[in-house]
């Protein structure tokens, strides 16, 4: 039971980016609509004194020096990681994008590596398969391999 759980809580964890990102989405949008509401309420109001033009283009400028800095902000970020990847040769920044997988196969071929001996020293000490085995894929090893798994799993099918 802990293992489907655990399996579970992996899985979705690699989708709370994707889900969170989902919730903020959707907040700005409320929090927008609001706005252009209550900017919309005080634009009429102020062209029934007269003001509208004014503030509006002070409004237009703001809004553009702000608009002009999250771009410059965005271009610095995006030429900061060109430049970091620059003079590196292919497999090095193959091997940045392979993070994830190589971590996940990592931890696949230490279990295979802890598994194998364990089942040797079992064999060579004349233990029993059903107790080697209630040794070696015991409930805490299933959760750990579980979570790894999912995670990875878990992670991709939410980028798609």
């Amino acid at each position: 039971m802990l293992t489907l759980l655990s399996t579970l809580v992996s899985f979705l964890a690699g989708g709370l980016p994707k889900l969170l990102d989902l919730f903020q989405d959707r907040q700005d949008k409320k929090h927008e609509l609001l706005l252009l509401q209550a900017a919309k309420e005080r634009e009429l109001e102020m062209a029934e004194r007269g003001y509208i033009a004014q503030q509006r283009l002070e409004e237009i400028k703001t809004e553009q020096v702000a608009i002009q800095a999250s771009i410059s902000e965005r271009t610095a970020l995006m030429n900061h990681d060109i430049e970091i990847g620059k003079g590196a040769s292919t497999w090095v920044i193959n091997l940045r994008a392979l993070v994830r997988p190589l971590i996940t196969y990592g931890m696949f071929l230490l279990l295979c590596a802890v598994d194998a001996f364990g089942f040797y020293y079992a064999i060579k000490t004349g233990v029993e398969f059903a107790d080697a085995m209630a040794l070696l894929w015991d409930e805490e090893t299933q959760i750990i391999w579980a979570s790894v798994v999912s995670f990875h799993f878990g992670s991709t099918a939410f980028k798609k």
